[in-house]
Protein backbone atom coordinates (compact mmCIF):
# COMPACT_ATOMS: atom_id res chain seq x y z
CA UNK A 1 0.00 0.00 0.00
CA UNK A 2 2.83 2.63 -0.35
CA UNK A 3 2.39 5.68 -1.44
CA UNK A 4 0.88 8.85 -0.82
CA UNK A 5 -2.61 7.92 0.16
CA UNK A 6 -5.47 10.14 0.53
CA UNK A 7 -6.48 10.55 4.53
CA UNK A 8 -10.08 11.35 5.78
CA UNK A 9 -10.36 12.72 9.24
CA UNK A 10 -12.76 11.95 11.60
CA UNK A 11 -13.57 12.60 15.75
CA UNK A 12 -13.81 10.19 17.92
CA UNK A 13 -14.64 10.04 21.62
CA UNK A 14 -12.73 7.95 23.95
CA UNK A 15 -14.30 7.63 27.46
CA UNK A 16 -11.33 8.28 29.85
CA UNK A 17 -11.59 8.34 33.64
CA UNK A 18 -15.07 9.76 33.79
CA UNK A 19 -14.23 12.31 31.02
CA UNK A 20 -15.04 12.21 27.41
CA UNK A 21 -11.91 12.57 25.54
CA UNK A 22 -11.85 13.79 21.63
CA UNK A 23 -9.56 12.31 19.20
CA UNK A 24 -8.57 12.84 15.84
CA UNK A 25 -8.67 9.81 13.62
CA UNK A 26 -7.01 9.27 9.81
CA UNK A 27 -7.35 6.79 7.93
CA UNK A 28 -7.05 6.19 4.32
CA UNK A 29 -9.91 6.95 1.89
CA UNK A 30 -9.92 3.54 0.52
CA UNK A 31 -9.37 1.33 3.20
CA UNK A 32 -9.62 -2.56 2.10
CA UNK A 33 -8.45 -5.15 4.83
CA UNK A 34 -7.62 -4.59 8.16
CA UNK A 35 -4.49 -2.07 8.72
CA UNK A 36 -2.30 -1.64 11.11
CA UNK A 37 -3.24 1.22 14.05
CA UNK A 38 -0.58 4.07 15.03
CA UNK A 39 -1.74 5.56 18.59
CA UNK A 40 0.37 8.78 17.62
CA UNK A 41 0.72 11.21 20.77
CA UNK A 42 1.57 14.85 20.19
CA UNK A 43 4.54 16.90 22.04
CA UNK A 44 4.44 19.84 23.72
CA UNK A 45 6.48 19.20 27.52
CA UNK A 46 3.36 17.72 29.03
CA UNK A 47 1.73 20.90 29.16
CA UNK A 48 1.64 21.75 25.38
CA UNK A 49 0.36 20.97 22.20
CA UNK A 50 -2.81 19.71 20.72
CA UNK A 51 -3.82 16.07 18.34
CA UNK A 52 -4.11 18.77 15.67
CA UNK A 53 0.06 18.87 15.82
CA UNK A 54 -0.55 15.04 13.94
CA UNK A 55 -0.62 16.89 10.95
CA UNK A 56 2.84 17.63 10.44
CA UNK A 57 3.84 14.59 12.76
CA UNK A 58 6.21 11.83 11.55
CA UNK A 59 3.02 9.28 12.56
CA UNK A 60 0.42 10.48 9.72
CA UNK A 61 3.27 10.26 7.12
CA UNK A 62 3.84 6.48 7.77
CA UNK A 63 0.14 6.39 7.81
CA UNK A 64 -0.50 8.00 4.39
CA UNK A 65 2.50 6.49 3.16
CA UNK A 66 1.71 2.69 4.00
CA UNK A 67 -1.48 2.51 5.33
CA UNK A 68 -2.51 2.75 8.64
CA UNK A 69 -5.42 4.04 11.37
CA UNK A 70 -4.29 7.08 12.97
CA UNK A 71 -5.51 7.69 16.62
CA UNK A 72 -4.25 11.26 18.08
CA UNK A 73 -5.47 11.71 21.21
CA UNK A 74 -6.37 15.43 23.20
CA UNK A 75 -5.17 14.46 26.19
CA UNK A 76 -5.31 16.20 29.48
CA UNK A 77 -2.33 18.95 29.44
CA UNK A 78 -0.48 18.83 32.98
CA UNK A 79 -1.63 22.66 33.94
CA UNK A 80 -5.10 21.18 33.85
CA UNK A 81 -4.09 18.00 35.49
CA UNK A 82 -0.74 16.77 36.45
CA UNK A 83 0.53 12.50 36.24
CA UNK A 84 -0.80 10.52 35.57
CA UNK A 85 -3.69 12.46 33.76
CA UNK A 86 -1.99 11.99 30.43
CA UNK A 87 -1.25 8.36 30.31
CA UNK A 88 -4.71 7.34 31.83
CA UNK A 89 -5.75 9.51 28.86
CA UNK A 90 -3.25 8.00 26.25
CA UNK A 91 -4.01 4.45 27.62
CA UNK A 92 -7.54 4.94 27.41
CA UNK A 93 -7.10 5.45 23.42
CA UNK A 94 -4.89 2.71 22.65
CA UNK A 95 -7.54 0.38 24.91
CA UNK A 96 -10.52 1.85 22.93
CA UNK A 97 -8.24 0.71 19.76
CA UNK A 98 -7.88 -2.88 21.10
CA UNK A 99 -11.33 -3.19 21.78
CA UNK A 100 -13.02 -1.42 18.91
CA UNK A 101 -9.65 -2.87 16.46
CA UNK A 102 -12.38 -4.41 14.29
CA UNK A 103 -15.06 -1.39 13.90
CA UNK A 104 -12.07 1.20 13.28
CA UNK A 105 -10.32 -1.31 10.45
CA UNK A 106 -7.36 -2.30 13.00
CA UNK A 107 -5.11 -5.28 13.05
CA UNK A 108 -4.45 -6.25 16.90
CA UNK A 109 -1.67 -7.59 15.62
CA UNK A 110 -0.12 -4.54 14.20
CA UNK A 111 -0.60 -1.90 17.15
CA UNK A 112 2.19 0.86 16.94
CA UNK A 113 2.83 3.61 19.97
CA UNK A 114 4.25 6.75 18.82
CA UNK A 115 4.77 9.99 19.32
CA UNK A 116 7.53 13.26 19.45
CA UNK A 117 9.18 14.80 22.45
CA UNK A 118 6.90 14.84 25.36
CA UNK A 119 4.74 12.26 23.06
CA UNK A 120 7.76 10.13 22.94
CA UNK A 121 7.96 10.16 26.96
CA UNK A 122 3.95 9.32 27.03
CA UNK A 123 4.39 6.42 23.90
CA UNK A 124 7.62 4.85 26.04
CA UNK A 125 5.18 4.98 29.30
CA UNK A 126 1.96 3.71 27.40
CA UNK A 127 4.18 0.85 26.42
CA UNK A 128 5.61 0.01 29.97
CA UNK A 129 2.06 -0.10 31.22
CA UNK A 130 0.46 -2.45 28.66
CA UNK A 131 3.67 -4.98 29.19
CA UNK A 132 3.00 -4.84 33.03
CA UNK A 133 -0.66 -4.95 32.58
CA UNK A 134 -0.25 -7.68 29.91
CA UNK A 135 -3.83 -7.07 28.11
CA UNK A 136 -2.71 -5.27 24.98
CA UNK A 137 0.08 -6.32 22.53
CA UNK A 138 2.17 -3.70 20.99
CA UNK A 139 3.40 -4.53 17.57
CA UNK A 140 6.34 -1.56 17.54
CA UNK A 141 7.18 1.74 19.67
CA UNK A 142 8.40 5.12 17.67
CA UNK A 143 9.21 7.22 21.22
CA UNK A 144 10.83 10.33 18.82
CA UNK A 145 13.64 12.09 20.83
CA UNK A 146 11.64 11.27 24.03
CA UNK A 147 10.87 13.14 26.83
CA UNK A 148 11.51 10.23 29.24
CA UNK A 149 13.87 11.46 32.31
CA UNK A 150 12.88 13.49 35.05
CA UNK A 151 16.88 13.91 36.23
CA UNK A 152 19.41 15.98 34.96
CA UNK A 153 21.31 13.75 32.10
CA UNK A 154 24.56 14.69 31.07
CA UNK A 155 22.92 16.42 27.78
CA UNK A 156 19.65 18.02 29.73
CA UNK A 157 22.01 19.37 32.39
CA UNK A 158 22.68 23.41 31.21
CA UNK A 159 21.95 22.42 27.94
CA UNK A 160 21.33 25.81 25.30
CA UNK A 161 19.75 24.20 22.42
CA UNK A 162 17.05 25.65 20.54
CA UNK A 163 13.76 25.18 20.83
CA UNK A 164 13.75 22.89 24.17
CA UNK A 165 16.25 23.86 26.70
CA UNK A 166 17.16 22.80 30.63
CA UNK A 167 15.24 25.60 31.76
CA UNK A 168 11.99 24.28 29.58
CA UNK A 169 12.58 21.09 30.72
CA UNK A 170 12.64 21.90 34.02
CA UNK A 171 9.44 23.44 34.06
CA UNK A 172 8.35 21.36 31.87
CA UNK A 173 8.71 18.10 34.64
CA UNK A 174 7.47 20.12 37.56
CA UNK A 175 4.65 21.57 36.05
CA UNK A 176 3.82 17.09 34.69
CA UNK A 177 5.13 15.48 37.85
CA UNK A 178 3.07 17.93 40.29
CA UNK A 179 3.26 16.72 43.91
CA UNK A 180 5.40 13.87 42.71
CA UNK A 181 8.62 15.74 41.62
CA UNK A 182 11.35 15.53 44.03
CA UNK A 183 14.27 12.68 44.65
CA UNK A 184 12.88 8.96 45.24
CA UNK A 185 9.37 9.92 44.46
CA UNK A 186 8.59 9.89 41.02
CA UNK A 187 7.11 6.54 39.36
CA UNK A 188 8.36 4.63 36.62
CA UNK A 189 5.35 5.51 34.51
CA UNK A 190 5.71 8.89 34.78
CA UNK A 191 9.37 8.96 33.85
CA UNK A 192 10.15 5.61 31.97
CA UNK A 193 13.92 6.19 32.14
CA UNK A 194 13.40 4.63 36.01
CA UNK A 195 12.56 1.55 34.91
CA UNK A 196 15.42 -0.81 34.89
CA UNK A 197 13.88 -4.12 33.79
CA UNK A 198 13.08 -3.27 29.97
CA UNK A 199 12.30 -7.17 29.15
CA UNK A 200 9.29 -7.53 27.00
CA UNK A 201 8.70 -4.34 25.64
CA UNK A 202 7.87 -4.04 22.10
CA UNK A 203 10.82 -3.17 19.70
CA UNK A 204 11.93 -0.26 18.98
CA UNK A 205 13.14 3.09 16.45
CA UNK A 206 13.78 6.67 17.01
CA UNK A 207 15.95 8.90 16.73
CA UNK A 208 17.41 12.48 18.02
CA UNK A 209 19.48 15.02 17.39
CA UNK A 210 23.53 14.91 19.31
CA UNK A 211 23.11 18.46 20.95
CA UNK A 212 19.55 18.53 22.20
CA UNK A 213 18.36 17.59 26.04
CA UNK A 214 17.28 14.31 25.33
CA UNK A 215 20.33 13.29 23.36
CA UNK A 216 21.67 10.69 26.35
CA UNK A 217 17.70 10.12 27.63
CA UNK A 218 17.25 8.61 24.24
CA UNK A 219 20.61 6.59 23.47
CA UNK A 220 20.45 5.06 27.29
CA UNK A 221 17.01 4.13 26.61
CA UNK A 222 17.86 2.27 23.28
CA UNK A 223 20.37 0.57 24.82
CA UNK A 224 18.65 -0.84 27.71
CA UNK A 225 16.19 -2.14 25.13
CA UNK A 226 18.84 -4.12 23.22
CA UNK A 227 20.24 -5.18 26.81
CA UNK A 228 16.90 -6.72 27.79
CA UNK A 229 17.16 -8.56 24.28
CA UNK A 230 14.72 -6.27 22.72
CA UNK A 231 15.45 -4.73 19.24
CA UNK A 232 15.94 -1.41 19.45
CA UNK A 233 17.78 1.49 17.16
CA UNK A 234 18.61 4.94 17.15
CA UNK A 235 20.11 7.09 15.16
CA UNK A 236 21.83 10.29 16.00
CA UNK A 237 21.58 12.96 13.48
CA UNK A 238 23.54 16.02 13.63
CA UNK A 239 22.35 19.90 15.30
CA UNK A 240 20.73 20.82 18.45
CA UNK A 241 17.30 22.01 17.27
CA UNK A 242 14.76 19.58 19.11
CA UNK A 243 12.04 18.25 16.73
CA UNK A 244 14.47 19.31 13.59
CA UNK A 245 12.37 17.25 11.34
CA UNK A 246 9.16 18.98 12.48
CA UNK A 247 10.39 22.68 12.97
CA UNK A 248 13.03 22.53 9.78
CA UNK A 249 11.29 19.87 7.62
CA UNK A 250 13.54 21.65 4.59
CA UNK A 251 16.83 20.21 5.94
CA UNK A 252 18.19 17.36 4.26
CA UNK A 253 19.19 15.57 7.65
CA UNK A 254 15.13 16.30 8.52
CA UNK A 255 14.45 14.11 4.81
CA UNK A 256 16.84 11.49 5.55
CA UNK A 257 15.34 11.13 9.18
CA UNK A 258 12.26 10.89 7.88
CA UNK A 259 13.65 8.25 4.94
CA UNK A 260 15.10 6.05 7.99
CA UNK A 261 12.27 5.67 9.84
CA UNK A 262 10.05 4.51 7.12
CA UNK A 263 12.52 1.73 6.27
CA UNK A 264 12.37 0.65 10.03
CA UNK A 265 8.61 0.61 10.13
CA UNK A 266 8.27 -1.03 6.83
CA UNK A 267 10.99 -3.99 7.86
CA UNK A 268 8.58 -4.50 11.63
CA UNK A 269 5.36 -3.68 10.41
CA UNK A 270 5.39 -4.34 6.59
CA UNK A 271 7.51 -7.01 6.89
CA UNK A 272 10.25 -5.52 4.64
CA UNK A 273 8.15 -5.72 1.43
CA UNK A 274 8.15 -1.87 0.83
CA UNK A 275 11.02 0.40 1.49
CA UNK A 276 11.18 4.10 1.28
CA UNK A 277 12.79 6.00 -1.37
CA UNK A 278 11.00 9.05 -0.81
CA UNK A 279 12.61 11.85 0.49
Amino acid sequence: MKGRESMKQTKLTVAARGRNMRCLVLKPSHAGKPLPGILWIHGGGYALGMAGMVHMSCGKLLARRYGAVLVSPAYRLSWKAPYPAALQDCYAALQYMWDYAEDMGIDRTRIIVGGESAGGGLAAAVCLLARDRGQIHIAMQIPLYPMLDCRDTESSRDNHGRAWNTKRNHWGWARYLGTQFGPGMVSKYASPALETDCRGLPPCYTFVSEGEPFYRETVDYVNRLKAAGVAAAVDVWPGNVHAFDMLCPWLKRSRAAKRKLCNAYAVRICSGTERSTES
